[in-house]
């Protein structure tokens, strides 16, 4: 049965929504990322929307579908509040900004594509940095707590915010590579970390498209969000369960080769269009 979701004007059988979420999901919360950043791409290929009301509704897909695996990771004794809190004091205020750059200079599709490109070629690129060059702390368990420059955090954080807000992911799929690669953090360590701050800076961020002034069509598809959510909810809690017997390495080198293939391909799109 295919539905029609009233503020996006997406046409979609009523179960693809929420099975592209799962699978996403699934593999993404292994590496503490929602699973946001790659719904943008399948918003825009698959169902055909890529204004800011696409950047909204991926925040509402955050607020569903975090919190099982935030959950296993805070159950298991995995989540690291400490920088959890900060990356989540740094990326709030970011967000307001994130929104209005959004909804003021990329609100059409060509100049999105462009951002889009750039954003999933860097955080490729940088995990294919990582997995070609010396591997992250040699003790990557659950029980390592590295110290961190808590003021350089807090101002990537920021940085992050804007970022992700533009693009509509909450901040996770830059705060683990930056983890990893600046600060190298165990990924194990982060990735709770990671994924409950995006909840709480993504709740920031929709609050913003929700509300804010805008020019342009920016409140999130609720409906459409909601079954991302809920098939990333079943899809991140599995993820979490069987993180430990997937190989990180492997899980980067994966992730990394869709990223630059996913940036090729919108920056082609950019060029011809």
């Amino acid at each position: 049965m295919e539905i029609t979701f009233a503020v996006s004007g997406v046409t979609a059988p009523l179960w693809l929504p929420p099975l592209a979420a799962a699978i996403i999901s699934f593999f993404t919360s292994m590496i503490g990322i929602s699973g946001a950043f790659l719904l943008m791409p399948f918003q825009m290929s698959v169902l055909g929307c890529a204004g800011p009301s696409a950047s909204a509704t991926n925040l509402v897909y955050n607020l569903v579908a975090i919190p099982g695996p935030a959950w296993r990771y805070r159950h298991e004794g995995r989540l690291w509040w400490r920088l959890a809190l900060v990356i989540s004091l740094g990326g709030a205020p970011g967000t307001l900004l994130g929104v209005w750059v959004r909804t003021h200079h990329l609100s059409d599709r060509n100049s999105f594509q462009l951002f889009a490109a750039l954003v999933l070629g860097y955080l490729g690129l940088r995990l294919l940095a990582d997995i070609l060059g010396r591997r992250t702390q040699t003790a990557d368990n659950d029980a390592v707590r590295p110290a961190f420059s808590v003021p350089l955090m807090a101002a990537l954080s920021f940085l992050v915010g804007v970022v992700g807000t533009i693009y509509g992911i909450g901040g996770g799929s830059f705060m683990v590579p930056l983890c990893v690669t600046v600060f190298r953090l165990p990924i194990h360590a982060v990735a709770g970390a990671t994924l409950t701050a995006t909840l709480l800076t993504s709740l920031f961020a929709l609050a913003a498209y929700q509300w804010l002034p805008s020019p342009v069509l920016a409140q999130p598809d609720w409906p459409l969000g909601l079954l991302f959510g809920l098939g990333g909810f079943v899809g991140g809690l599995a993820g979490a369960r069987y993180q430990r017997l997937v190989s990180q390495r492997v899980l980067k080198a994966v992730l990394a080769a869709l990223l630059v293939g996913l940036a090729l391909r919108y920056g082609m799109s950019y060029a011809t269009a």
